[in-house]
């Protein structure tokens, strides 16, 4: 049970942009000095981290969610709806800034899977965050091989080999059904290729 919940929190959706911002650095073939390097890492960090987590704060203390883990699509109405607009700006900054423009490819691609999540709500179907952010990393870092004309395949690897691990361990927890893990991790994926090819 302890090991799934470490799972759960390291690959957690707030936490998995940092991550792939890291990764994106260690592979990228485009040359950041260190100044530009920590300046995209604050601002993503900050934008994806530490705004979300003391927006849970705020709707805990105001008693809108009941827990941290906002189990309910009641309680993730308003928070996905916040990540959604901050995202999307987001994506609009790195779309500006031309040296780490595919960057952008992938903020805009996690807004479009949000779009959807939230859409499918009305559905009640309460798909998996958690999988839709790994989904989205390993969509977007095979389009990063086919921008940079790399091979990443040790790390797309890893990205699919970790999103096993997740997905059973968001199901060992009880936290999804196996179709809202499938649902959540095909969302982040597809709408990553969606997003490339339509802008």
């Amino acid at each position: 049970m302890k090991l799934h919940k470490f799972i759960s929190a390291l690959l957690h959706p707030i936490v998995m942009p940092t991550i792939g911002i890291f990764v994106y650095f260690f592979l990228s073939p485009i040359q950041l000095n260190r100044n530009q390097q920590l300046t995209v890492l604050a601002i993503v960090f900050i934008a994806t981290y530490v705004i979300p987590l003391l927006l849970l704060i705020f709707l805990k203390a105001v008693g809108y969610i009941n827990s941290y883990q906002v189990f309910s699509i009641k309680e993730r109405k308003v928070p996905l709806f916040f990540m959604i607009t901050l995202l999307f700006f987001l994506a609009e900054l790195f779309r500006k800034l031309t040296i780490v423009k595919d960057l952008s490819y992938l903020f805009y691609g996690i807004v479009l899977g949000l779009i959807i999540t939230y859409f499918l709500f009305f559905t009640k179907l309460k798909s998996s965050l958690h999988l839709l952010s790994m989904g989205g990393a390993l969509g977007y870092f095979i389009i990063f091989q086919q921008i940079h004309q790399v091979n990443i395949m040790p790390v797309i690897i890893t990205f699919v080999i970790l999103s096993g691990i997740l997905g059973t361990s968001r199901l060992f927890l009880k936290a999804h059904t196996p179709k809202e893990v499938y649902t959540g991790f095909f969302i982040g994926f597809l709408s990553q290729f969606a997003v490339y090819y339509l802008l």
